[in-house]
């Protein structure tokens, strides 16, 4: 296995990206969310991916399950079916339960900003300090990530006497 293949990267080069994002009103914020999915869709063909549409829903914050409301999480799953796309992405970073429950209802990856400038950095890393340094920055955003999932397969009662 070659340096380049030890890290992760999203792109495959022709994954079909859809970027969502929740317009908060912050009134300090340096870029409007329109400006900000723009950012975003850049980033995400410098990673490989062709960005196939955008959605933004006005929220005081994000929905703390699913990021976005019920109505903009079906929308979505309509468009999924309309657009063809394999992976969404979300301009904000997502917690691990709600990217674990986005994933959940639709048939796509979901990755948030901070995965996606990580594979950006992975995919140009050229020197083998470079690679380590990509590696560990990607294994330290994904451990939250695996302990919501080792949540899900730990055992029921298993400290307690007489549940086995």
């Amino acid at each position: 296995m070659s340096q380049r293949e030890d890290t992760q990267t999203t792109g495959g080069g022709n994954e079909r990206a859809f970027l969502i994002a929740v317009d908060a009103g912050n009134e300090g914020q340096l870029l409007s969310v329109e400006d900000s999915l723009q950012e975003l869709a850049t980033l995400a063909q410098t990673a490989g991916a062709e960005p196939v549409g955008m959605m933004t829903q006005k929220l005081e914050h994000p929905d703390s399950a699913t990021y976005i409301g019920k109505g903009k999480l079906e929308e979505l799953k309509a468009l999924e079916g309309q657009l063809a796309f394999d992976v969404v992405v979300v301009d904000d970073e997502l917690r691990p339960a709600q990217q674990h429950n986005l994933e959940d209802q639709l048939r796509a990856r979901v990755i948030d900003r901070t995965e996606l400038i990580l594979d950006i950095f992975a995919q140009h890393a050229r020197t083998r300090e470079g690679l380590l340094q990509v590696e560990l920055a990607q294994l330290a955003y994904r451990l939250p990530r695996l302990s919501e999932h080792a949540i899900n397969f730990s055992r029921v009662g298993g400290g307690t006497l007489g549940a086995r």
